[in-house]
């Protein structure tokens, strides 16, 4: 509804999933009013959008926002490096999600005028290398029997806050996929060396 933004809206791209739109992106900040039971580390706007500024510099950034009616879910947040809380009224946290989104724009166009931001020394890996990672992480842990069926998620939704707050790099990714592939391979083993013992 904006006078002369129509350009806005052209250049506007519309995506299926999250994962769709979150592809190529490496730091992903979820816009939230709620507290949650999972530790996420919570920044004021004005501290987060610079950190979302200069990231972007190097390589793509996203802003989560989620619906008008319900805001993000915890599986949405679990996407996230940190959550961004808007100071608000504690009678009434909650605001319009185009106030929001307004609000958190000026924010961002504020901290994007401050001057020329250098390259971040990370090089963090993409949205879509990390959640391969998250699903290999979760199959390999249950096939060995760490996680449970009651405890998965919560179990989960904690491993995810600590690697975001790591910020891992591509190569990190792949180190870490490969001790969950040996992981696996011996865990393999020790179940077929176990068998042969009892048929002996």
């Amino acid at each position: 509804m904006a006078a002369s933004a129509a350009d806005v809206l052209q250049n506007a791209v519309v995506c299926g999933s999250l994962d769709e739109a979150l592809q190529g992106v490496v730091l992903v900040a979820g816009m939230s009013a709620r507290a949650r039971y999972i530790s996420q580390e919570v920044l004021a706007p004005r501290a987060a959008m610079p950190l979302m500024a200069q990231q972007a510099v190097q390589q793509p950034v996203a802003l989560l926002f989620g619906t008008e009616m319900s805001g993000l879910t915890n599986d949405e947040l679990a996407r996230c490096h940190f959550m961004v809380r808007i100071p608000a009224s504690p009678s009434y946290t909650s605001l319009n999600l185009a106030a929001a989104v307004q609000l958190i724009c000026y924010e961002l166009r504020l901290a994007a005028g401050q001057g020329e931001y250098a390259p971040p020394e990370l090089n963090p890996a993409s949205a879509e290398q990390v959640e391969r990672f998250f699903r290999h992480l979760e199959d390999t842990l249950t096939e060995i029997g760490f996680l449970r069926d009651k405890q998965s998620t919560k179990l989960m939704q904690k491993l995810r806050r600590l690697y975001a707050r790591a910020r891992l790099e591509p190569e990190e990714v792949n180190i870490l996929r490969g001790i969950l592939t040996v992981t696996a391979e011996y865990n393999t083993q020790q179940k077929f060396d176990d068998q042969n013992k009892k048929i002996e």
